[in-house]
């Protein structure tokens, strides 16, 4: 099973690298896979790379559900 989570990109990086944010998390992947994701863009990171980039009313909807399904667990 494979999780990709949609994150904010807040920083570009040298190289391909970029800072994104989560939740409160922040955590350098790479855009070596969407070298178009520029500072505001939402992102799908699959361990430490950006795979896509995300609409933001859909990365709202996608975080959304994460937030209920963690409740739901408590």
């Amino acid at each position: 099973m494979c999780l990709a989570l949609p994150a904010l990109v807040v920083e570009l990086r040298d190289g391909d690298e970029a800072l994104v944010e989560l939740g409160g998390v922040r955590k350098s992947v790479s855009l070596a896979l969407v070298p178009a994701a520029a500072v505001g863009d939402y992102v799908v990171v699959h361990v430490g790379f950006a795979i896509g980039l995300l609409d933001p009313e859909e990365a709202a909807r996608t975080l959304a559900l994460f937030a209920e399904a963690a409740e739901a667990a408590r």
